[in-house]
């Protein structure tokens, strides 16, 4: 056998003058060529950024008048490098970065369209609906301010309020009152759209038949559904035939909801504080109900736990940023967050209901109250010192560390 495989032959007159001048011509190409690096982009990170970019760059297209309520279509603004808007799940909400005479301020609200208006990468669009309310600064600002051509700048697609098959049953009945009709909308613009696939009965408080924000919109919907979409109205202040009368208890929710279906809501914090009580009395598992994040706290006096001795005083904040410290006045019943942008100060935050995270900060010094409805920390911010300044409160004068993203 031979000890080796190959035909020797192939090397009978090879010499290693050839390779001599090997050096020289690798040395040579490696002087001529380009001196930037190569970039390579993994796929699975192009699609991570296009479905949750940090911001997009929006503009205005469309004004629809509702009469106390105006819907937005926002498309993006290619002239700021946002080329398309990034899909979203129905029921999630967008944060707008608002500078409101002085006051710089990140509000949410709910996306109104379905997500087949934000899929793919050409003529993508959100569509926001946003009502007149009472105290509702960022709302108020928007319904005066916002016209077609008018840019804004906003978050990717945030929360979790949306179905999932693996926790949610087949069948949701949404409970929904004032503006918190617009997740529902998408939701139901999703299921006609064939984007989502459960079945979906909305009961829809309003005061009188002539106040029903989307009617027609809604009807629209539900015509297109296949049966899948169903709205019942609740009218709380008139009695019309062929609607609900009252408020929606636990009584007109089980007409239309079984034993194991799966409830949402969304809708004014008065209505949360309602519907708790009423939606207890349908026993229902806890994974079958589900509350849309309710905002700001508001004033802590309305919680048991505040100290009565604070109530009316007025402390000041320190804030570290990047190295760089001011100091801003804060009253009791004003949230961290808001005493900082009321100051000019901009820091990072989406769903000003403590759960989101994006308001992460450091508490230095000083003693703070959190209210426990709306404390969504993890254990181990809660042992370590760290708060959520969308729903923390000053008992002292207090210094804590932002860390604004960009």
């Amino acid at each position: 056998m031979a000890k080796y495989n190959y035909d020797k032959s192939k090397l009978k007159g090879l010499t290693p003058f050839p390779f001599l001048g090997e050096v020289k011509t690798r040395t040579k190409h490696i002087e001529a060529a380009d001196t930037t690096l190569p970039k390579s982009v993994y796929n699975p990170n192009i699609l991570a950024a296009k479905l949750h970019p940090h911001v997009q760059f929006t503009k205005i297209a469309k004004v629809i008048d509702h009469g106390d309520a105006k819907s937005f279509v926002f498309v993006p603004d290619e002239s700021k490098g946002t080329k398309s808007l990034a899909y979203f799940r129905a029921g999630q909400y967008v944060s707008l970065a608002l500078d409101m005479d002085g006051v710089t301020a990140n509000k949410p609200y709910s996306l109104c369209s379905s997500p087949k208006d934000a899929l793919g990468d050409e003529n993508t669009s959100y569509t926001l609906t946003v009502k007149h309310g009472k105290g509702a600064q960022g709302g108020e600002y928007i319904l005066s301010h916002f016209e077609v051509g008018t840019e804004v700048l906003m978050s990717g697609p945030l929360g979790n309020f949306y179905y999932q098959d693996l926790r949610d049953a087949g069948h949701v009945v949404a409970l929904a009152g004032g503006s918190g009709i617009t997740p529902f909308f998408s939701m139901a613009g999703a299921i006609a759209d064939g984007i989502e696939d459960f079945d979906l009965t909305i009961l829809y408080g309003s005061r009188t038949h002539d106040s029903i924000l989307l009617k027609d919109e809604l009807d629209a919907v539900a015509a297109r559904s296949n049966g899948r979409v169903k709205v019942v109205h609740v009218l709380s202040d008139e009695a019309v035939e062929g609607y609900e009368h009252g408020f929606i208890t636990a009584d007109i929710i089980r007409k239309y909801a079984g034993s194991d279906d799966s409830v949402f809501v969304c809708g004014p914090k008065a209505m949360y504080d309602f519907l708790r009580g009423e939606i207890a009395k349908l026993g229902l598992p806890e994974r079958r109900v589900r509350f849309e994040l309710s905002g700001e706290f508001g004033d802590p006096a309305q919680d048991e736990r505040y100290p009565a001795e604070a109530c009316g005083k007025e402390f000041t904040v320190t804030v570290w940023i990047r190295g760089e410290k001011t100091t801003v006045p804060c009253r009791a019943d004003q949230s961290l967050l808001r005493a900082m942008e009321s100051a000019g100060i901009r820091v990072p935050s989406d769903c000003r209901s403590g759960e989101c995270g994006w308001c992460h900060s450091r508490l230095i010094a000083g003693r703070v109250f959190v209210p426990e409805s709306a404390d969504g920390r993890r254990m181990a911010d809660k042992k370590f010192g760290w708060i959520h300044p969308c729903n923390t409160y000053a008992l002292s004068d207090v210094e804590l560390e932002v860390f604004p993203l960009i």
